[in-house]
């Protein structure tokens, strides 16, 4: 089953982010070659694909996982929860319906 993962960040943290996105991305292209990657990616702060330093607000990631434990699980050891990004975290089972 897919899985919505909804991440808010804390406030300015934008620096965490870039300091963390290569071990964040690593993760995501596991997912991608195993064919289990819907979709992901970050929610500018202002309307503009390039936020520049007004960072971004939060991420979406739209995988498959075996339950709700096993994407809870993935979501808790990404590294921007480590790395200070996130503030917040939730999961959510998904189903796509389209397209």
């Amino acid at each position: 089953m897919f899985y919505a993962i909804i991440a808010e960040d804390h406030p300015n943290s934008l620096e965490n982010r870039k300091a963390n996105r290569p071990a964040h991305l690593a993760r995501l292209h596991a997912l991608k070659e195993d064919g289990r990657l819907l979709l992901a990616g970050p929610h500018p702060a202002i309307d503009s694909p390039d936020p520049g330093p007004a960072g971004f607000s939060g991420s979406l990631v739209v995988a498959e996982f075996d339950s709700l434990d096993a994407a809870e699980a993935w979501a808790a050891a990404d590294p921007y929860q480590s790395g200070g990004v996130y503030a917040r975290v939730t999961v959510k089972p998904f189903l796509k319906v389209l397209p």
